[in-house]
């Protein structure tokens, strides 16, 4: 492990000493898991171009082409929503 020295607010240094006691353990325990906590909850940064790609298809089905579904590929690809043919 590091060794890393933090400032905290008095109010939160309260919060996590009492957090601390009521679960029996170190203040540094109750830090290092709320810290591993905080970093699964973001998201991979690939994921929102992941989703982007998704939610850019939204509404193309609404288009006035007739050839989507043999030209799905160059639509998808080239994001023409809303263009027939192209």
């Amino acid at each position: 492990m590091v060794r890393t020295q933090i400032q905290l607010p008095e109010e939160q240094h309260r919060q996590l000493r009492a957090e601390a006691h009521r679960r029996g353990t170190s203040m540094a325990a109750v830090v290092r898991d709320l810290v591993a906590r905080g970093l699964a909850s973001h998201e991979c940064p690939e994921t929102p171009r992941r989703y982007q790609a998704l939610l850019d298809m939204i509404g193309c089905g609404h288009d006035t082409a007739t050839d989507v579904s043999e030209n799905h590929d160059k639509y998808l690809a080239g994001k023409h929503y809303g263009r027939a043919g192209g």
